[in-house]
């Protein structure tokens, strides 16, 4: 068993290595018009044993145990349990992060609209999901001995049904669209989505050990959590935000306190009731009270937990995935059955129903490629499926293909629809794609075209391009510094 120094210096070098595989697979992934989250992700996928510990098996299992041998018997790496744990840290600070910037003046105005696109997006991947576990459970090699059927159809279920909420809220800030109807709506929706889907997923690990109360506390748990948050505990947390927050001299350090005791107990209650601590970090985000104290919590620690903490869980993910397992059991062809059925099921059913809530095509189609953000999440979900006993490590690589290639298509697919609407002048903005591009200096038509400043100002379009020219909500930064 490796000794404490041992393990700090070995995980020092692991995220070392990390964070230079990322940043040299990041050019490919530019060109091929992806985001860093999605690079970040596919480092991870490399530094497995699909493609590190294909090529030099004895490099990668020495960089990334999984076991050791013990007296007991083999067990898990202590190595693998500290990568888990900075990922789940990770994870929680980055979706309080995205809590705490969430437009809930746009959310409210649009929530019937963004209702019915929800359930949708739930209710057809699900019946599609559902269809595709209860073929799979009647076959060998899918999932672990002993699980029901019912377990199999929910499992699988949730799994086509999720959406990533971290990975969506990435890239909804990186394409510049955090305070657009598209942004919020797609946020919101991937929240109802994941929600749904822990309360699924709670219901087959509770019945995995024989009882069903573990679904019944999260559905009423996650009910209680929110309502508190939102009402009471969001009137408690104001105190925060009030006229010493604003005043530098101020000390700072009691409210920061506050603000990460909330933060940690909110997704130690999710965890607790089942419903992910994912979950309990994005309304702890919600109720905090806006103001500068949020905002500098912000600035200070969203590098450091998208730079480096963020990573450590995709490193994770990816040594519990082997793409070698599909070619046995017929798994490519049930790879390729799963990718249509996820990927069609969710943007079909997102893109017509927000159409049919009278969202134009670009705005309802742009709705429908981010529901197909499944990469973090869905590994989450299939972690706990795996580890719970649930499902075997073939039937994990096949979902964790999956969630890869629709993570992969989001990006492009949703610049295809801000292209569409970009060809008519048009960027998508607070109440959907309503302004029209403001023409360079000395155009004769600019107030025909675009209005006024102010009733720019007034829909939430107008901004400063990085070439500080003034235009529309810009489409995706990374178009315009080079990352």
């Amino acid at each position: 068993m490796p000794s404490l120094f041992d393990l700090s210096t070995h995980f020092f070098l692991q995220l070392a290595v990390l964070l230079v595989v990322c940043r040299l697979v990041w050019p490919v992934f530019r060109w091929l018009g992806q985001i860093r989250v999605v690079a970040i992700m596919g480092a991870g996928f490399l530094l497995g044993p699909s493609v590190l510990g294909a090529l030099w098996p004895a490099g990668q299992q020495w960089l990334f145990p999984v076991a050791v041998d013990t007296a007991a018997g083999r067990t898990t790496h202590p190595s693998l349990a500290i990568l888990y744990v900075v990922g789940q840290l990770g994870l929680v600070l980055y979706m309080f992060l995205v809590g705490a910037g969430f437009r809930t003046e746009i959310f409210a105005a649009h929530f019937r609209v963004a209702g019915v696109t929800a359930a949708a997006g739930l209710v057809v991947p699900m019946l599609l999901g559902g269809a595709a576990g209860l073929a799979l459970i009647r076959g060998d090699g899918w999932f672990a001995d002993g699980v029901a059927t019912w377990q199999a159809v929910l499992f699988t279920a949730a799994a086509v049904a999720i959406t990533a909420f971290p990975m969506l809220a990435w890239m909804i800030d990186e394409c510049g669209l955090a305070e657009t109807r598209v942004g919020t709506m797609a946020l919101a929706c991937a929240a109802t989505d994941d929600a749904v889907a822990w309360i699924l997923l709670a219901a087959v690990v509770a019945g995995s050990a024989g009882s069903m109360d573990g679904a019944v506390v999260a559905g009423i748990g996650t009910a209680l959590f929110v309502g508190f948050m939102l009402t009471a505990g969001r009137r408690l947390l104001r105190r925060l935000g009030g006229p010493a927050a604003a005043d530098p001299a101020q000390p700072i350090a009691p409210a920061l306190l506050v603000v990460l005791v909330v933060l940690l107990c909110s997704a130690w209650i999710t965890d607790l009731i089942g419903v992910h601590a994912v979950f309990g970090a994005f309304v702890a985000g919600l109720a905090m009270p806006r103001g500068p104290l949020l905002d500098m919590l912000r600035a200070r620690t969203e590098p450091l937990v998208s730079g480096l903490l963020l990573p450590a869980f995709f490193v994770f993910a990816g040594l519990n995935t082997d793409l070698g397992l599909l070619l046995v059991h017929g798994a490519l062809l049930v790879t390729a059955v799963v990718l249509v059925l996820s990927f069609g099921g969710k943007f079909g059913a997102v893109t017509l129903a927000a159409r049919y809530q009278g969202l134009s095509w670009p705005e309802a189609g742009a709705l429908g490629a981010f529901a197909n953000a499944r990469g973090l999440t869905e590994l989450v979900l299939l972690t706990i499926g795996l580890t719970q006993g649930i499902i075997t490590p073939a039937l994990y690589t096949v979902f964790a293909v999956m969630a890869f290639a629709t993570t992969l298509a989001t990006t492009p697919l949703y610049r295809a629809f801000e292209r569409r609407a970009g060809a008519g002048g048009l960027r998508f903005g607070a109440d959907g794609a309503l302004g029209v591009a403001v023409p360079g200096p000395g155009s004769a038509d600019v107030g025909r075209r675009t209005g006024s400043v102010a009733q720019q100002e007034i829909a939430g379009l107008r901004t400063v391009t990085p070439s500080g020219e003034p235009g529309i909500h810009p489409v995706c930064p990374d178009e315009f510094d080079g990352r």
